[in-house]
């Protein structure tokens, strides 16, 4: 296959070469071919240097590129990649370096794209859905997703992140498990402002006051909550404290598509967020320092962590606008 960029192909070439050895004039062979006479002049010149492989495609790129990314800069740049598993966006206030560069860099480096690994591990996925469907809700507070995320709690002294798996094999023995903590999420479609609180369960007076408090803690940022989308879970869909807390507030409730959590993409998303930037971020001593670090993390990930959604801005750049 010819070059991209390329105004004629091998056979072309070779056509050329072997009309001006015939004694053809090589203005003539132009005009025969539809090219300049320094074409001409080029490929038989190439020919007479190199053979039939000179009259291959070859790169158009530059013998020369001073202001190419130094070596170093690139080693940098994958290997804060593989350190937090962030786009070129995040990357770049990292790195100290623009976001085209970093993500120029990283696909000349054959870096797979975040959307096709893992993102706490950085393996390859087999499969992913995925959609091109995009939207944006035109104010802030016209739809609030919210969701609730389990988190495995961790033993005084540490996990298994902390002393290895055989180490904290015991524990599934006991009587008495360690239990999981609810983590219940609200995010703002249009500002993906976050509000977050780390609750004993999800039950349905547990997630009606959890509406409350985080319906509340937008007002104080000037948003006005007119929506809210959950999943079906029966606490939302059928929860009469769910309901009256919803009524009361004058909240319209809206459901995801059965069997189709991504329609609820935003918060899923923002979990997956929550679990590589916060909750596995480091191998926390115990339960009570892995909650008291939330109210920091969120605090940065709503006023400072570039947002690749936002243009690298965060969430409450959207807000100022």
């Amino acid at each position: 296959m010819a070059h991209a960029n390329a105004r004629t192909t091998p056979y072309a070439r070779k056509l050329i070469v072997v009309r001006v050895l015939a004694g053809h004039r090589p203005g003539e062979v132009a005009k025969q071919l539809g090219v300049s006479r320094q074409t001409v002049y080029k490929w038989v010149r190439r020919w007479r240097c190199e053979g039939v492989a000179g009259l291959l495609d070859r790169s158009s790129r530059p013998h020369v590129m001073p202001r190419r990314t130094p070596p170093a800069t690139v080693e940098r740049i994958v290997a804060a990649r593989a350190e937090h598993h962030a786009g070129p966006v995040r990357l770049a206030p990292i790195v100290g370096i623009p976001a085209s560069t970093v993500g120029a860099v990283l696909a000349r480096a054959g870096v797979p794209r975040l959307a096709d690994v893992d993102r706490l591990t950085g393996e390859l996925l087999r499969g992913r859905r995925h959609s091109d469907n995009r939207y944006v809700r035109e104010r802030p507070g016209d739809l609030l997703h919210v969701d609730v995320m389990k988190l495995g709690r961790i033993p005084d002294g540490g996990g298994w992140r902390v002393h290895g798996r055989q180490a904290t094999v015991d524990h599934r023995h006991k009587p008495v498990l360690i239990g999981f903590d609810y983590v219940h999420v609200a995010i703002d479609d249009h500002s993906r402002l976050a509000y977050v609180e780390v609750l004993q369960d999800e039950r349905v007076d547990t997630c009606a006051g959890f509406l409350r408090r985080a319906v509340a803690w937008f007002a104080a940022h000037r948003v006005t909550v007119a929506r809210v989308l959950t999943d079906n879970a029966m606490s939302y869909r059928r929860g009469n404290a769910w309901i009256a807390t919803c009524d009361q507030l004058g909240i319209g409730r809206r459901f995801i598509k059965p069997g189709h959590p991504w329609t609820n993409g935003k918060a899923e998303r923002f979990n997956r967020t929550l679990r590589t930037e916060w909750a596995y971020a480091t191998a926390w001593t115990s339960n009570d320092q892995r909650t008291a670090a939330l109210d920091a993390w969120l605090e940065h990930y709503n006023t400072a962590r570039s947002h690749s959604a936002l243009k690298g801005q965060p969430p409450i750049s959207r807000l100022a606008a």
